[in-house]
């Protein structure tokens, strides 16, 4: 069966006439008929259509979900309470509890988990997109081994075709050899030998 034949070919690999496909079967099957690839990079694109903002977020979740951020906050904290217990001990700026240290750390909370959920909205959004991608490519593969199955199988009766043409002409051309040797055999048989 030929891709071009549209409503065919929606019949044949989506079950239901073409009016009734969902715009993403439509483009499949069109860009089926085309031979035009769909394939695309899905991090390009959802990356050109990203604001500052959520590059920025993105960027923010990326440095504050690493190791070497943890070890040097580590570090900060340790820095920190040092020169507030040992080296500044008569003058400390934040003395034991250290209520500053727990008022700058309350507020990069605060600040920091919105920005990480944006991140992680904008990696589920992307997931999404990837996936549905995915179903495209794989939807489109499905269509195209389909159509070469048809193909291959119109090929093998076009020569099951030629195969019986041929014997059925071998067969006759047999039946006339053996008519014209029976003739032959029957003729030499029936006259004396001289």
């Amino acid at each position: 069966m030929p891709i071009s034949n549209h409503r065919n070919a929606a019949t044949r690999w989506f079950g239901r006439s073409a009016d009734l496909l969902l715009p993403i079967e439509r483009r499949i099957l069109e860009s089926a008929r085309q031979g035009t690839t769909i394939a695309r990079d899905v991090n390009a694109h959802f990356k050109a259509q990203s604001t500052v903002g959520e590059r920025l977020s993105d960027r923010i979740a990326e440095i504050g979900g690493s190791w070497s951020f943890i070890l040097s906050f580590l570090g900060f904290l340790v820095l920190w309470v040092i020169v507030n217990t040992v080296l500044l001990t008569r003058q400390s700026f934040d003395p034991y509890p250290f209520i500053f240290l727990n008022l700058i750390l309350s507020m990069l909370a605060a600040i920091q988990a919105p920005i990480i959920m944006m991140s992680q909205n904008r990696a589920a959004a992307r997931d999404r997109l990837d996936a549905s991608h995915n179903y495209e490519v794989n939807l489109k593969a499905e269509i195209e081994i389909l159509a070469l199955h048809d193909k291959f199988d119109a090929i093998r009766d076009a020569e099951l075709k030629q195969i019986a043409e041929t014997l059925v002409r071998i067969t006759d051309r047999l039946a006339r050899l053996e008519g014209a040797g029976s003739s032959v055999s029957n003729s030499t048989l029936g006259s004396p030998p001289t």
